[in-house]
């Protein structure tokens, strides 16, 4: 994976002074670099029964409906507030500097659909961990997590301890 990591660019003081924030444009830039990606974690689960891909707004959505076709499931994304046009349900949760609220439809998910979880980086853990419980609270079976990108040190697969966390790159 450290051909991958290349493609990865660090951007200090973004969003806010004292975070390094890891930009995985370059990688999408790369056609190499992105079928690697996708194809490596569509790998990881591709015996697992996914029914559907959920991906957390915005950098998940890149990846995540590429993921959903290599498996042959379906797309569901969850959003900021005031994006989604149906009946939505909702949660808040803290980041690693802040908080911030997200959304999915009530019908994006079925009861016993089995659910791949997808997002660019896992740092804490907050994000993911928010959007795990609002597919549970739709009937739905979390099968992993996956994510790009891994920040070790920030600890966030603790908080995603009882799910299977998959990570391409490790920070």
């Amino acid at each position: 994976m450290d051909n991958l990591k290349k493609l990865i660019r660090d951007v200090p003081d973004f969003p806010k002074k004292g975070i390094i924030f890891k930009d995985i444009t370059p990688l999408l830039q790369n056609p190499k670099g992105l079928r690697e990606s996708v194809e490596a974690i569509s790998t990881h689960y591709e015996n697992k029964k996914i029914d559907v891909v959920v991906g957390a707004e915005a950098r998940g959505f890149i990846l995540a409906p590429t993921i959903a076709f290599n498996l042959g499931a379906g797309f569901v994304p969850i959003r900021k507030p005031g994006k989604l046009p149906y009946e939505k349900i909702s949660m808040s949760y803290a980041l690693e500097y802040g908080t911030d609220t997200l959304e999915i439809h009530k019908d994006g998910v079925r009861k016993g659909q089995q659910v791949l979880m997808v997002d660019d980086l896992l740092a804490t853990g907050g994000t993911m961990a928010a959007c795990c419980k609002m597919v549970e609270s739709l009937g739905g079976n979390v099968v992993g997590c996956a994510f790009l990108i891994e920040l070790t040190f920030l600890n966030g697969k603790k908080a995603l301890e009882k799910y299977d966390t998959y990570s391409l790159i490790k920070y």
